[in-house]
């Protein structure tokens, strides 16, 4: 059986609380628990650093759930692993810049909650020109390359303030979970 591990990335600030970003980790929670060993952190309510490290070692997949912030993670989730990625467990000296990543045996997916409309992806015209969602979280990306994990394709909702279809994007993720794990 499969070890996930399965994070919410999500910092409460006045004017967003959270309240998305938890029922989708919650509906993940609830898909995934049966199928799988699964644990869970919620970055917002603390965690012990060495913990974090051995969640990692434990999982086969790590699976985070976060909102977009100012086109990157929240400030805490940031922080969170600024503290559990060491050196001489998530990575150590390699041949070359970048290639001492000692997680090469695991892998992430990333599902993030977006205020920006998907169509201003890969626009010409729009504010993101070219871009794509992935072209955005490049630096999420070289993080996990940098430890040595793997990518599985990521999933996102957007307009999440002024047009959330929660029904369909439930429908839509548990039909990606689906696919990306075989189920």
């Amino acid at each position: 059986m499969k070890h996930i591990l399965l994070i919410n990335g999500h910092q409460w600030y006045p004017h967003s609380k959270g309240e998305l970003n938890q029922t989708i980790f919650e509906w993940m929670k609830d898909y995934l628990k049966p199928k799988f060993e699964l644990t869970t952190t919620i970055v917002d309510q603390g965690y012990e650093v060495e913990a974090e490290r051995k969640k990692f070692l434990d999982a086969d997949v790590v699976i985070y759930q976060t909102p977009i912030f100012w086109f990157s993670l929240p400030g805490s989730f940031k922080l969170y692993f600024d503290q559990v990625l060491n050196r001489g467990t998530f990575f150590d000296k390699g041949e070359g810049y970048g290639q001492g990543g000692l997680l090469t045996n695991k892998y992430y997916m990333l599902s993030t909650t977006w205020s920006a409309p998907f169509e201003e992806f890969a626009n010409r015209n729009g504010f993101f020109g070219e871009r794509d969602i992935e072209d955005v979280l490049a630096p999420f990306h070289y993080m996990h390359d940098f430890i040595g994990m793997k990518p599985l394709k990521g999933i996102s909702i957007h307009s999440v303030f002024k047009e959330l279809q929660l029904d369909d994007y439930k429908k839509k993720l548990q039909t990606h979970l689906t696919e990306l794990f075989h189920l």
